[in-house]
């Protein structure tokens, strides 16, 4: 099994979730294709989908939600078959 790493787009603030108060996107253990959304990053309010980018099972994430990311930061990562 290899795996594969998310990084963020671009630069701003990582969400797990659609807004505040809803449900995550996804969580650890649960499968994944490489469109699906995982997250979302805000720049200048402007939000900006974090797409799995592999098949698999996210393993985990590597960043808090609402933390400040760079571009090319690693924010998750996935199991894949």
């Amino acid at each position: 099994m290899s795996e594969h790493t998310v990084q963020s787009p671009l630069p701003g603030v990582f969400y797990r979730s659609p807004s505040p108060g809803e449900p995550v996107f996804t969580d650890v253990g649960q499968e994944v294709t490489a469109d699906q959304t995982i997250g979302l990053v805000e720049v200048m309010k402007q939000f900006a989908p974090v797409l799995a980018g592999a098949d698999g099972t996210i393993s985990a994430f590597l960043v808090e939600d609402s933390a400040t990311v760079g571009p090319g930061d690693a924010l998750a990562s996935i199991d894949v078959a």
